[in-house]
């Protein structure tokens, strides 16, 4: 393992590094960071949460100096991401001094604006903010050092292809260019090829992205049983604090308000949900107001959760590196996790191919009954009343249990008081009557679907159905990958909803109206 005292940092860049307990690079950083180093373009195929932050971080703060101009540019596909990235940077800057500032939408551009008055040298941002900002002439791009790109995949899966050339193309030429990326598409060296001199490869090996500590099951469950399932498991596990993952915002909202009328305490996250609401989310989720987090894959992406116990994947992820993702929620900092995913039987495919990928096979685990939830509810009430038994924590209540008993059942008042202290039951009758939308999911191989035909649920491969993309072909509204090798000879193409995507010979669309929930 490389270690980064052999590195011949500056004394500033290695204090700070060791304050954050750093003392080995992982093994994204043992491999970016000495090129970097050099000058050379890198790609860097890596997933969150394998240090790749730092892997870009630390060559930059080494090579740049305090001349007040932009030297740097990251950008980011959420907003989430973009202040975890500018947050981490903060630490490694601890002592250098330079300046960050994090531009994305939802923010007051103003207050923006203010920031780059300051002209700090490190600036990171999600692409159409930066672009508002280009416009105005309130960045300026001339004195650039270094561009950087995190998450390159997640940023065209999001439709940010056009803006990210555009971007590029206004940097000066003589720069460095580093990019991570999930997954190596063809779109992402279209754009190396392009856009990057000579650049290295580095990769993390896939047994390396997922986490040993982080116990993965999975439920063989129909659609229409998910919600009942996920009700029984969170009354049987009880998680201090759990995310469930959706596949798009209208799953996230109707799983959200379902928890929240059995009782639970759950909030929602997607991309369609302002700055200030997504903030005060967070901070109930951190501080422990609510203990069920559903969220969408890109609401999700960026965010820095700890005490996570438990990760319920509502919706299988159609793009494998979102699993790892997902899961990688819980299991921190050495401490164990549960993953508990939900397959339905035309998933299971999908669900070998997640497998092979990670190296590892998910526990298929027997689907939990009404007893079993009931059985575990009463064991957790005897615990809570046997342990105030034994403290004594009974003094203020005994006359009154004396009344009590005195005039009904000993028994009987007792089962009354567990059953006000269980709540409601055990939610089995509501939770019939909860019917939440149908999803099909978009990655089933069908027959004759060798390049991803156009079945009724939609498209096969190329398909996106996630947090800024959830159209299907039931209800008119189709889906291709924007850069997939398609001519669509610039016709224009309604549905029934009547809204209008227009398809060009290129194959690029455009995504005004999506693009800019996600920042």
């Amino acid at each position: 393992m490389l270690n980064f005292d052999a590195l011949n940092l500056k004394e500033e860049l290695l204090k700070a590094i060791q304050d954050m307990g750093f003392t080995e690079a992982t093994p994204i950083q043992e491999q970016a960071i000495p090129i970097a180093l050099t000058g050379k373009d890198v790609i860097g195929q890596a997933q969150t949460g394998t240090g790749k932050t730092a892997a870009f971080a630390i060559p930059f703060l080494q090579m740049i100096d305090r001349e007040p101009a932009v030297q740097v540019l990251i950008l980011t596909p959420t907003r989430e991401l973009c202040m975890q990235v500018e947050k981490e940077i903060k630490k490694l800057n601890k002592y250098l001094k330079l300046k960050s500032v994090a531009v994305y939408g939802g923010q007051d551009i103003t207050r923006q604006i203010k920031e780059l008055k300051a002209r700090p040298q490190i600036i990171v941002a999600t692409p159409g903010r930066l672009m508002d900002h280009m416009n105005r002439k309130t960045i300026r791009l001339e004195h650039l050092k270094m561009v950087v790109l995190d998450e390159a995949d997640e940023m065209l899966n999001m439709g940010f292809l056009e803006d990210i050339e555009t971007i590029l193309s206004a940097c000066p030429e003589q720069r460095q260019t580093m990019m991570f990326s999930a997954t190596m598409r063809d779109e992402i060296k279209a754009i190396a090829n392009k856009f990057m001199q000579d650049p290295q490869l580095v990769k993390v090996k896939a047994q390396e992205l997922t986490v040993p500590a982080i116990e993965q099951q999975y439920f063989e469950v129909p659609e229409q049983e998910k919600f009942k399932l996920l009700c029984r498991l969170l009354d049987i596990h009880n998680p201090e604090l759990a995310m469930v993952f959706g596949r798009t915002k209208r799953r996230v909202d109707e799983v959200t308000e379902a928890l929240q009328k059995l009782g639970y305490q759950a909030e929602g996250l997607h991309g369609d949900l302002t700055q200030r609401h997504r903030d005060m989310v967070m901070n109930k989720f951190r501080n422990g107001q609510i203990r069920i987090l559903v969220a969408t894959d890109v609401a999700a992406r960026g965010l820095d959760i700890t005490g996570v116990t438990h990760v319920f994947n509502f919706d299988l992820p159609q793009e494998i590196d979102s699993y790892v993702h997902r899961i990688g929620r819980t299991g921190r900092a050495g401490k164990e996790g549960l993953a508990l995913t939900f397959v339905e039987p035309r998933e299971l495919a999908h669900l070998k191919l997640i497998e092979k990928t990670i190296q590892r096979k998910l526990v298929k685990t027997k689907l939990p009954s009404a007893q079993d939830s009931r059985q575990k509810k009463q064991d957790v009430l005897y615990g809570k009343v046997a342990s105030a038994v034994k403290a004594g924590n009974v003094l203020n209540y005994q006359e009154l249990a004396n009344d009590l008993i005195q005039e009904y059942d000993a028994v009987d008042v007792l089962a009354a008081i567990l059953e006000l202290m269980a709540g409601d039951g055990d939610h089995e009758t509501e939770v019939a009557e909860v019917h939440l939308t149908a999803e099909r999911p978009i990655f089933v191989k069908r027959a004759n679907d060798r390049k991803g035909s156009r079945g009724r649920g939609g498209y096969g491969k190329g398909n996106y159905h996630g947090d800024n993309r959830s159209r299907s072909g039931k209800d008119g509204r189709y889906q291709k990958d924007a850069n997939k090798k398609k001519n669509y000879g610039n016709k224009d193409y309604s549905n029934k909803a009547g809204k209008n995507r227009t398809y060009t010979r290129d194959g690029k669309k455009s995504y005004k109206n999506n693009k800019k929930s996600a920042e």
